[in-house]
């Protein structure tokens, strides 16, 4: 598997480690798992992600706390840390990808502008988040730089998992 595409690499070193991944997307809805389907080999490394757009869905299947959601509101470092472990724990999965953010137009608040995406990644229990600003790029824009985003950490953290 030789590519440029991070997600390559992704599946790469998920079958090299023997793990398997699940994805909890709220704000890109589907676009980082498809992008690890591309890759030839993908069903080696996902059985199953979700597309938890609504808080409710969030909480029904992922576990996120409604206490959570309320003090950090569904944009959070928090909740995406809660997605992550929540995704795994429902599949089994070592690897878990948690992603909510305001992709706009709409929806941007004070604090939480349009652009604000919350990114938590979950390997074997252990969760580390960040919150990016993407700006207030267009709504497709936000959400491809989300998956980019997420790519790149995955990529980063996978490489140095164990060492």
């Amino acid at each position: 598997m030789i590519s440029d595409n991070k997600e390559y690499e992704v599946v790469r070193l998920l079958i090299e480690k023997g793990f398997h991944i699940a994805f909890s997307e709220s704000c890109t809805a589907g676009l980082a798992c498809g992008r690890l389907v591309n890759v030839p080999d993908a069903s080696k490394v996902l059985n199953v992600s979700f597309i938890t757009y609504a808080d409710d869905a969030k909480v029904k299947y992922l576990g996120v706390g409604k206490d959570t959601i309320k003090r950090h509101g569904v944009v959070s470092t928090e909740v995406a840390a809660e997605m992550a472990l929540g995704v795994c724990k429902e599949t089994g999965a070592e690897v878990g990808v948690g992603i909510t953010g305001i992709a706009g137009p709409t929806g941007g608040v004070p604090g939480k502008p349009v652009g604000t995406v919350c990114f938590g990644i979950a390997i074997n229990g252990t969760v580390k988040t960040w919150r990016e600003q993407f700006g207030d790029l267009g709504r497709n824009e936000v959400r491809d730089a989300s998956v980019i985003f997420c790519y790149d950490r995955l990529v980063d953290l996978l490489k140095t998992f164990g060492e």
